[in-house]
């Protein structure tokens, strides 16, 4: 009896339970189906999405889970993460960021003043050099200076000569003093004689008191200075005319200082300059540049830059070593833009720059190509290519560049253009040729006549007239003939215009031929293409953008050229006026 309870009861629990699960299959069944449904979906999904997975700088390491690059040790990132198409911007994670040592400061427009360490010399002012000679021939008998160096002042005794020439104008003299009465002109005329060998009047009165022929004369400084050059010795026989010592005024002098040929522009007549010695330290000495060398050293390239200062206190030796600082502002000296030497990268005639693109979730640099003035110390000038406000990377540039390179992005060693948009979803490269060095001023400007005859047939496409679009096709033609292509000396560059012009003629030509509207801005996309490449390797007298519509050429993609960031859609007008971005920027060529 008991256990048939025991059995009955065990049922009624089991009956619950099943009772229990159904209600609760009825109730929540088909939410768990659909939850488990979406959370498996999402999962293949995200297993989808990452399941290769890369490093941002070494992109050629694929491997198929997650965890540390086998090369240098970052943490791997989901490939695709990565998707900025931009040639030209390259996105890299925190933790590349730091490795990389990646730094940026914020550029703003600053005065443009130079700090420039000059050398120099403390010279003699050659103005303030005078020649002592002997003014009458004779024999030295007796020398009052007798070492270099030695101060003089003016009517100083210098030396005694015995001269055969005064004791016989002497004896004239006395001779003349006899007839005095009778001929005082005759008087007068001997005295004269006296004095154009430089006998001072108490000297010639003295010799007429004594009436005695004196056989030694005292020659007297005519200048006060310095000795810098004695030319005789006791006992020597002087020549009339021949010079007798040297002397230098050492009260002003001069202090010359060399300046790099790159600096002159920042040096003018009248700037003030404070320069310091070395027998006096802590001591600053203030002089005004009055000249500047009209001519450049050929081997050292520097040019002579000459100030002057009092020098009352003899403080100032002639050949002291003299260093000074200038803080001079430039010829166009004024606010500028500039940017610190460490964000240049050279590359022959181009220098780049990379700046950190702001509001992005992730470190994101675009590459800049910039154009850079005088150089001020450890900054540049901008002249084109960055922005007041712009955050540039002042260190790691190298890190991001070669990142960008191993991305197949442009970077300071890839000067390439890339034309997206082909049917396999890939972006064709085409390599461009520089020859900037090589393109005279003169060609770039009949290529700009061509831009201009280019830029009204995009706006006669961009108003979809036909009619006006197949006669400024043909002015397109016209200045195509204008382009002297012998100004290009250098074969190489000559060639490669030669293809172009070929693709542009033939292109142009189809334009000015058809008057299907579709057929014209088929053609013109060829057209832009070429015009560009032409634009790159030549270069231009003004800023070109280069504006990009994905949905163009049959969602292929196609480029065009504007000088006006505003985005006008040449290949759809009003249909999809401003469908498009700035692909690329090309700056003009100075």
């Amino acid at each position: 009896m008991k256990g048939n309870i025991n059995k009955i009861q065990w049922l009624k629990y089991l009956g619950i339970l099943v009772l229990g699960l159904f209600l609760g299959r009825l109730f929540f069944g088909g939410s768990s189906d659909s939850d488990h449904s979406e959370h498996q979906h999402a999962t293949e999904n995200a297993e989808s999405a990452e399941s290769v997975w890369t490093c941002s700088m070494h992109p050629q390491i694929k491997l198929p889970e997650p965890g540390d690059c086998p090369i240098c040790g970052m943490d791997l990132i989901p490939l695709g993460a990565n998707d900025d198409d931009s040639p030209i911007r390259l996105e890299m994670t925190e933790q590349a960021v730091k490795l990389g040592n990646v730094q940026t400061s914020q550029i703003t427009r600053e005065a443009s003043v130079k700090e420039i360490l000059l050398n120099g010399k403390v010279q003699i002012d050659e103005r303030r050099i005078k020649t002592q000679t002997a003014h009458f021939g004779g024999r030295i008998e007796r020398l009052y200076v007798n070492y270099t160096g030695e101060t003089v002042r003016r009517g100083q005794r210098l030396a005694e000569i015995y001269s055969p020439q005064l004791v016989s104008a002497q004896k004239e003299l006395f001779e003349a003093l006899k007839f005095k009465e009778l001929n005082p002109k005759l008087v007068e005329s001997v005295r004269e004689k006296l004095k154009l060998w430089k006998l001072t009047d108490a000297q010639i009165e003295e010799i007429e008191n004594t009436g005695e022929v004196r056989t030694e004369i005292t020659i007297k400084a005519d200048v006060s200075g310095v000795v810098q050059k004695l030319n005789v010795a006791l006992g020597d026989h002087v020549k009339e005319g021949e010079p007798v010592l040297e002397v230098v005024d050492l009260h002003r002098v001069w202090v010359v200082f060399d300046v790099y040929e790159s600096d002159l522009s920042f040096v003018k007549m009248g700037d003030k300059l404070q320069f310091a010695v070395a027998s006096y330290p802590g001591k600053n000495f203030e002089a005004t540049v009055t000249f500047i060398d009209p001519f450049i050293d050929p081997q050292t390239r520097i040019a002579k830059v000459r100030t002057e200062i009092s020098n009352a206190k003899g403080l100032l030796k002639p050949e002291m070593f003299a260093t000074a600082t200038v803080k001079a502002g430039s010829a166009n000296s004024g606010s500028a833009l500039t940017v610190p030497k460490s964000s240049i990268m050279w590359t022959g005639t181009r220098s780049v720059t990379y700046v950190e693109v702001q509001d992005t979730q992730v470190p994101t640099f675009e590459m800049r190509q910039v154009t850079l003035g005088a150089s001020l110390g450890d900054r540049y000038i901008v002249e084109e290519g960055l922005e007041d406000g712009d955050y540039v990377v002042t260190n790691g540039a190298f890190t991001i560049d070669a990142a960008a390179q191993l991305n197949n992005k442009a970077s300071m060693m890839n000067q390439e253009v890339y034309v997206k948009g082909k049917s396999s979803g890939e972006a064709e490269k085409v390599e461009v040729p520089s020859y900037l060095d090589k393109s005279p001023k003169a060609f770039q400007q009949q290529l700009q006549e061509v831009t201009k005859h280019y830029l009204k047939l995009k706006d006669a496409l961009i108003a979809s007239d036909q009619k006006t679009s197949q006669i400024l096709a043909k002015e397109v033609l016209n200045s195509l003939e204008k382009v002297d292509m012998k100004l290009l000396k250098d074969q190489e560059a000559h060639m490669y215009w030669m293809d172009l012009l070929k693709v542009i003629k033939k292109q142009t030509g189809k334009i000015a031929d058809t008057k299907q509207l579709e057929e014209q801005r088929k053609n013109f996309i060829s057209l832009s293409q070429h015009l560009r490449y032409a634009i790159k390797a030549f270069g231009s007298t003004q800023k070109v953008f280069v504006q990009y519509c994905p949905m163009a050429n049959d969602n292929k993609g196609a480029s065009w050229l504007s000088l006006e960031e505003k985005v006008l859609n040449p290949y759809f007008g009003d249909a999809m006026l401003t469908c498009g971005e700035v692909e690329e920027e090309i700056v003009a060529s100075h």
